[in-house]
């Protein structure tokens, strides 16, 4: 066989390749020799001229060439040439063998096949970065070439560049970006609660999935803080960016979240809070976060957002409504006041909030995946935690999302029959007057005695109600209303006022007249608080732990 008809044939590019390697070769010469006028005149001016392509050594080129190079021909792709750098690589070769016997070294990378498809196609194809039994990985291009002008018998010139460096440090960057995720995953799940609290008169149950291995970790998480006097607050947040960097902003976030909340505020006034920290945590860092507020005496959530998903709510017949505004902007903007709303929440409701990975897709509109998970919720039934794991999986969520999902689910039972029992209200307008402390005693002892109370946590019921009362009546102004509830675990005595200067437990001199109402209470109860309601007033409440049955 001809090796240099063979050779002269070889596509421009690979004269080209010939060229970085001999600097007698021109690339720009055409293959009939001639090169334009304008790099004739550089030539000469610069240069001796170099002959044509089909009278250059081209086998003496290859040979220095640092690539691995074969030559195959025929239907059968016997072996017609392997150069030095070849040889150096995989040992001497007998020419004329067919290229499986001749050439084993290239079964393992699944190079045979490519061949034939090349030959068939007379297109070139290219297989990056496979690994040869010599232990490197190599780019093979395969290039389809004719054995004569006319076209005669056809054959595959195999190039193999060596890659092993570039594919060990793309396997390096790989095994730290692994790391890094890793790190961040670790991060993120060890900054959310590892336990939810457990309100007395909800269920609640969450989830949190990270984004796939090719998407870094983002910065959603949620929480569930109790307030005492029956209340909850349920947040969900999602800060912008991936890595390290969110997981350590929504670390910092949520904890100022369950420091703002024992202030007991409304929802926007925490937020309002969240917005300046954010701003001072990381200016160029901005988050989203709902942050709700579930009192069992009001049948409701009071709720604000900034720049978050739409909280849904399912009631006992399966219809979901989506809260409507107001919505602020993200945390980190700085310089607006947010606005708290509200939706029902009756007994029987199950309501959801979620970050944007569980609805929002590349290629779908963001209020079509609301809508598909306002469907999916609608069907939803069963345990907080069954209904968490069944919108995940209806929208589709796999161990290789593109984003982090974090879904927070309540429900409101609705108690029926014995349970129905355990959790009990009793509630008496005060007028105010002498009379309005006896009355409220009275009150609150007929009502401890129906529910059944043993007789010490009745008179410690009946003596909280009584400085409770008080208190309102010295410090306080009407209207003012006294109101106990039972749940199953604990006893809630609360007094309301149209005064809304809280009080605060101090240390009481010898000689004060008053000032042991609240200590008196602080020490009898298991918690007590204070908070400001709309309107203008205030609420004060106590707890006592009921005993287990």
């Amino acid at each position: 066989m001809n090796f240099t008809r063979w050779s002269a044939r070889l596509p421009g590019t690979q004269r080209r390749a010939a060229a970085q390697t001999d600097p007698t070769v021109d690339p720009d010469r055409r293959g009939d020799g001639s090169v334009p006028a304008a790099r004739a005149e550089q030539l000469t001016d610069e240069v001796p001229p170099v002959p044509a392509i089909d009278g250059l050594p081209v086998r003496d080129v290859l040979d220095r060439v640092p690539a691995l190079v074969a030559l195959v021909h025929g239907p059968d792709h016997r072996l017609a040439y392997v150069n030095d750098a070849y040889v150096a690589a995989f040992g001497a070769r007998d020419l004329g063998v067919r290229a499986r016997e001749a050439l084993p070294e290239l079964d393992e990378p699944g190079l045979f096949p490519l061949l034939d498809q090349v030959q068939r196609s007379g297109r070139p194809r290219t297989l990056k970065s496979r690994k040869a039994p010599d232990g490197r990985s190599y780019t093979f291009t395969c290039t389809p070439v004719t054995e004569s002008h006319n076209g005669d018998g056809r054959g595959v010139l195999v190039f193999a560049t060596d890659v092993t460096d570039h594919a060990e440090a793309a396997t390096r960057l790989r095994a730290s970006e692994r790391r890094q995720r890793e790190t961040a995953v670790t991060l993120q799940r060890s900054l959310l609660p590892q336990e939810l609290e457990e309100p007395d008169d909800l269920r609640v149950a969450a989830t949190y999935h990270p984004g796939g291995t090719e998407a870094a970790v983002g910065g959603d998480w949620y929480d569930v803080i109790t307030l005492g006097g029956g209340r909850t607050a349920l947040v969900i947040g999602d800060v912008m960016g991936r890595g390290v960097r969110a997981a350590a902003v929504m670390g910092q976030l949520r904890t100022a979240v369950r420091a703002y909340a024992r202030l007991d505020l409304p929802p926007h006034e925490v937020l309002q809070l969240l917005d300046g920290l954010a701003t001072e945590i990381d200016a160029n860092q901005i988050a989203t976060c709902v942050y709700a507020i579930h009192d069992p005496n009001e049948g409701r959530l009071v709720y604000a957002s900034a720049g978050h998903l739409p909280i849904l709510v399912r009631d006992e017949q399966g219809a979901v409504q989506r809260a409507d505004e107001p919505t602020g902007p993200p945390l980190g903007t700085g310089g607006w006041i947010h606005a708290s709303g509200s939706i029902p929440l009756a007994p029987g409701s199950t309501a959801v909030l979620y970050t944007d990975g569980l609805v929002e897709r590349r290629n779908e509109d963001l209020d079509e995946g609301i809508a598909a998970l306002e469907r999916a919720l609608s069907g939803a039934t069963g345990s907080p935690q069954v209904i968490c794991d069944r919108l995940v999986r209806s929208a589709g969520v796999t161990p290789d999302h593109d984003d982090d999902v974090a879904v927070l689910v309540l429900q409101h039972p609705a108690r029926k029959g014995a349970e129905a029992e355990l959790f009990r209200n009793a509630a008496l307008d005060l007028l105010g007057g002498v009379e309005a402390a006896p009355r409220a005693r009275a009150f609150a002892s007929g009502v401890l005695t129906s529910w059944r109370f043993p007789a010490d946590l009745h008179d410690l019921g009946v003596l909280a109600t009584s400085e409770l009362v008080a208190n309102s009546l010295q410090h306080g102004t009407p209207p003012m209303r006294l109101r106990l509830r039972r749940t199953d675990r604990r006893l809630t005595i609360e007094v309301t006022d149209g005064d809304d200067h809280l009080p605060r437990r101090r240390r009481a001199e010898p000689g004060d007249e008053s000032g042991r109402g609240i200590a008196i209470v602080a020490t009898i109860a298991s918690n007590w608080g204070s908070r400001r309601t709309p309107g203008g007033g205030k609420a004060v409440w106590c707890e006592f732990v009921l005993p287990k049955p």
